[in-house]
């Protein structure tokens, strides 16, 4: 079927969307051109609450760490509402930066974002470049057995449509059968959902889904709104938010799709893993992880309870 043409409302849209999305950047792998290959700083809002060291937690952190002072983290800013850029272009904001500066409270460390490609940040970790990373990762077995996860959030997939889905899709694989459907490269729609809805398609004798990657989440967003995709998956709450701020689509009807836990990634077998389950089981009973899900919109729903937290 052929793709929606574009009109001038929607290209007004897509110039808007790119700004919001990107703090007026380009996409993830600009990023570090943005900084001059420095790590961002981030900002702690006055309307989250400060915590104090949880000394449980602390004396579970490695001797190096503790002597470093920092907890540095990977994400990939293209992600509203849970990372992205402030107006300034180099300050981190959304949900993720906002618990890991509680976590950092907690454990008595500073905490530093680097700006990285999501399909990049694992193997990063592995190598050791990073200590951990909030980037919206869902937790999946595969993922578990390259790293370490601790669960913050919890979401299912969802999928962005024009406004007004005028083709009726939906978060079904014989709705997107044929269809050219965007995602962002190394996440869970585009590599499990998309590819196993495609072979339902081809199962049931119909067209296979024409499954469009791209470099970030802000990229296939702008493919969707210039009528290069008819639609986008990605995480429910993401692209509901991204919807909502933008009025450039909106999310298809049905709810969450595979609901699954979202979690924080560490090296396997990190030493950090225990002092960083420690504080996020703290976390998870304050005021501020409330105080940050209100902040930006995000259902109580998403909360996960301290017995959540851990991964085994």
């Amino acid at each position: 079927m052929p793709l929606p043409r574009l009109v001038p409302a929607a290209l007004a849209a897509s110039a808007i969307l790119a700004l919001t999305l990107t703090g007026c950047t380009n996409a993830a792998e600009e990023t570090a051109k943005q900084t001059d290959g420095k790590t961002a700083s981030t900002q702690t809002p006055d309307s989250i609450e400060k915590l104090s060291v949880d000394a449980s937690a602390q004396k579970l952190l490695p001797a190096d760490v503790v002597k470093r002072g920092t907890l540095r983290i990977a994400t990939d800013p293209t992600y509203l509402p849970f990372e992205g850029y402030a107006d300034d272009n180099k300050t981190f904001i959304g949900l993720d930066v906002d618990l890991a500066d509680s976590v950092g409270q907690l454990l008595g460390l500073k905490v530093e974002f680097t700006p990285s490609g999501f399909d990049a940040i694992i193997p990063g970790l592995s190598s050791g470049k990073y200590d951990m990373s909030m980037s919206a990762f869902s937790v999946t077995d595969e993922r578990k057995k390259n790293a370490d996860f601790v669960v913050y959030h919890q979401s299912g997939s969802g999928l962005a449509v024009p406004t007004g889905n005028p083709d009726k899709l939906k978060m079904d694989a014989m709705s997107l059968c044929g269809r050219t459907i965007g995602a962002e490269s190394g996440t869970t729609q585009g590599q499990e959902i998309l590819p196993a809805f495609s072979e339902e398609c081809t199962k049931a004798g119909k067209k296979a889904i024409d499954v469009k990657l791209f470099p970030g989440s802000d990229k296939a967003i702008t493919a969707l709104t210039s009528g290069r995709v008819e639609a986008v998956s990605s995480g429910a709450t993401g692209l509901g938010y991204q919807a909502k701020i933008t009025g450039a689509f909106e999310l298809a009807s049905g709810g969450d799709f595979a609901p699954k836990p979202t979690g924080l990634v560490l090296p396997k077998g990190s030493a950090l893993t225990p002092a960083v389950t420690a504080a996020f089981e703290k976390l998870v009973t304050t005021k501020a992880y409330k105080q940050a899900f209100e902040k930006w919109g995000i259902n109580e729903s998403n909360y996960v309870t301290p017995a959540q937290v851990p991964v085994q």
